[in-house]
C-alpha cells in the first residue's frame, strides 16, 4: 500500500466565512398523523412509499425483484464503468460506487429477495384455494376366485374397470378468504419494509467503512507529519549535543519523542489497513483503489446552520425530520403493518363462528365384460358444517385480541424509539458541527503557535520541551478536527437512514430549509 493511496487531505472549513444568522424554522406539526395516533387505533397510519412501491408493483428490475447474482453483476459493471470513465490519473472509488457495490454484495438483501418471492407465491396459493378443484381417476379389477375359494374359470370374463371425473367448489368458507388474502398481502408488505430497512442498514455500513478509511488515512497523514517534526527536532538536538550546547538528557528526550511518534505512525498505518479490510468485505472488492476525498468546504453552510441552531430552530428542524420519518421510515411502517395484520387475525378468528358450504359434481365411465362400456351416474352433492365448540373459538378470538393489543403497544414503542433516535442524531450532528468549527480554529492557532516555537527552537531561544508541547498540541488539534469532521458525516448518514431519504441532497435541503410556525 503506497503512501499516495492512503494520503487524504484533511478538509478545511473557514468559520470566518460562515454567517451566524439564524433563519426561522417553520413549525408544521403532522396534525392528521397525530390525531390518528391519539385515537389509539392500531392500524397503518402512513401513506405508502410511492416511488418505491411503484417500482415493486410494476415489476421493474430493482433490489427486491432482480436475482442477487444478476443484480450484483449489473452493479459491478456500472461501478467499473464509472471508475473507467470518471477516474483520474489513478482509479478512485467514489462513495456512490462503494454504496452500489455494497448493495450488490449484501447477502442479507438477497435473502429478503427470496423471502419476498416466497410471499408472492403464498398470495397466489391463497387465491387458488377459491378456484374449483378438478380430479380425474381410473380403476381396474379382476375376480380370481369366488367366496368358497374356488378359482374361477375364464377369469378374463370377470374383469371390470372405470374412469371418473369430479369437480368440487367451495361455495362459502365463512368469509375467511378475503381476510386471509389481506393478511398475506400485509405479510408481503412487511417483508418489503424489512428489506427497505436492511437497504439503509447496508448504506450505513458502507458509509461508515468508507469514512473510516478516509478518517484513518487522515490520521495516518497527521501521524506522519508528527513523525517528520520529531525527526527534524532530533536532527537539531544531535547537532547541539555534538557541539555541547545541550546535555545528554535533552538529546535522549528528542530520541524518545522520535521513537514514540514512529510507534504512533505505525499504529495509524495498522488502523488504515483494518479500515480498508472492512470496506473490502462490504464491497466485495479484492483491492480497494484510492478513495475520493471529501470536500468539507461544500458543508460550510450546513455546518453553520447546525452549529448555530437555537432551541426554537431545533424544534422546527426536528418536526420536519419527524414528518419525513413518520411517513417513510420502514421500521415504523412495519410496526403499523404488524398491527394491521393482528387486527385482521382477530377478524379471521371470529369467522370460525360461521358455517362453511361446499358443492361437488362427479361422473365417469364403467366397463365390464358382460355389459361393455357404459356411463356412470352423475352425482351432485352439497355439504355444510356448523361449528358447535364455541368455547374453543372464543378462546382463540381472545388470544388474537391480546396479540392485537400487543402489536398496538409495539407500534407506540416504535414511534417513541424513532422519536428518540431522531432527536439524539440531530443533537449529535449539532454537537459535531460546532466541534468542527471550533476545532478548525483551534488547529489554526496551534499551527501558528507551533511555527513560532519551532523558529525559536531553531534559533536556540527555546527548549526542546517547549517544542514537544507545541507539536503535541498541534497533533491533538489535528486529530480532533479529523474526528469531528467524519463524525459529522456519520451523523448525517444516520439522519438519512432514519428519515429514509432517497439522496443525501434531500436531507441537506431539509436541514438547510427555512422552518417556522
Amino acid at each position: 500500500m503506497s503512501k499516495q493511496q492512503i494520503k487524504v487531505a484533511v478538509g478545511e472549513t473557514n468559520p470566518d466565512a460562515l454567517d451566524r444568522g439564524k433563519p426561522r424554522l417553520l413549525h408544521t406539526p403532522h396534525e392528521q398523523y397525530r390525531k390518528k395516533i391519539d385515537r389509539g387505533k392500531p392500524c397503518l397510519l402512513h401513506t405508502p412509499y410511492e416511488q418505491y412501491r411503484k417500482k415493486i408493483d410494476t415489476g421493474k428490475p430493482h433490489l427486491l425483484h432482480t436475482p442477487h447474482e444478476q443484480y450484483r453483476k449489473k452493479l459491478v459493471m456500472v461501478a467499473l464503468l464509472f471508475l473507467a470513465v470518471f477516474g483520474a490519473a489513478e482509479e478512485t472509488l467514489t462513495l456512490e460506487a462503494a454504496r452500489g457495490l455494497g448493495l450488490a454484495n449484501s447477502r442479507s438483501l438477497a435473502q429478503f429477495n427470496l423471502t419476498l418471492q416466497s410471499n408472492l407465491l403464498d398470495e397466489k396459493a391463497q387465491t387458488y384455494t377459491m378456484l374449483p378443484s378438478l380430479s380425474l381417476g381410473a380403476s381396474a379389477s379382476i375376480t380370481l376366485w369366488n367366496q368358497e375359494g374356488i378359482q374361477l374359470p375364464r377369469i378374463e370374463e370377470h374383469f371390470s374397470g372405470g374412469a371418473n371425473f369430479g369437480i368440487s367448489q367451495k361455495l362459502y368458507d365463512g368469509g375467511k378468504y378475503p381476510v386471509l388474502k389481506a393478511i398475506n398481502a400485509i405479510t408481503t408488505d412487511i417483508t418489503r419494509k424489512e428489506a427497505r430497512s436492511e437497504y439503509f442498514a447496508v448504506l450505513d455500513a458502507v458509509d461508515t467503512a468508507y469514512y473510516g478509511v478516509l478518517e484513518a488515512s487522515a490520521a495516518y497523514n497527521a501521524a506522519e507529519a508528527a513523525l517528520e517534526t520529531a525527526v527534524l527536532s532530533l536532527s537539531f538536538a544531535e547537532l547541539r549535543f555534538e557541539s555541547g550546547m545541550i546535555r545528554s538528557g535533552e538529546y535522549l528526550q528528542a530520541l524518545a519523542e522520535k521513537e514514540a511518534k514512529e510507534a504512533s505512525r505505525n499504529q495509524a498505518r495498522g488502523a488504515v489497513a483494518l479500515s480498508i479490510l472492512k470496506l473490502r468485505n462490504l464491497t466485495g472488492l479484492k483491492e480497494i483503489p484510492a478513495l475520493e476525498g471529501v470536500d468539507f468546504a461544500a458543508y460550510e453552510e450546513l455546518l453553520r446552520r447546525l452549529g448555530d441552531l437555537s432551541p426554537e430552530a431545533f424544534d422546527g428542524v426536528y418536526r420536519a425530520l419527524w414528518n419525513e420519518a413518520a411517513v417513510h421510515n420502514p421500521s415504523i411502517i412495519k410496526a403499523g403493518l404488524l398491527s394491521q395484520r393482528a387486527e385482521e387475525s382477530v377478524v379471521l378468528a371470529q369467522k370460525d363462528y360461521l358455517p362453511t358450504v361446499s358443492a361437488s359434481l362427479s361422473t365417469g365411465l364403467n366397463y365390464t365384460v358382460q355389459n361393455g362400456l357404459e356411463p356412470a351416474a352423475g352425482r351432485l352433492s352439497l355439504s355444510g358444517s356448523i361449528p358447535l365448540d364455541f368455547w374453543v373459538i372464543g378462546n382463540k378470538v381472545a388470544q388474537q385480541k391480546l396479540a392485537w393489543e400487543r402489536a398496538a403497544l409495539d407500534y407506540r414503542n416504535a414511534e417513541a424509539a424513532l422519536a428518540l433516535d431522531l432527536q439524539a442524531a440531530l443533537l449529535d450532528a449539532m454537537a459535531q458541527a460546532g466541534s468542527v468549527r471550533s476545532s478548525y480554529k483551534a488547529l489554526e492557532y496551534a499551527q501558528k503557535h507551533f511555527e513560532y516555537i519551532m523558529e525559536l527552537y531553531r534559533l536556540s531561544q527555546n527548549s526542546l520541551q517547549s517544542l514537544s508541547d507545541a507539536a503535541s498540541l498541534l497533533s491533538t488539534n489535528q486529530n480532533q478536527l479529523i474526528k469531528a469532521q467524519y463524525g459529522f458525516l456519520r451523523n448525517l448518514a444516520t439522519l438519512r437512514s432514519l428519515g429514509s431519504f432517497e439522496t443525501d441532497g434531500a436531507l441537506h435541503a431539509l436541514l438547510l430549509g427555512p422552518a417556522g410556525p
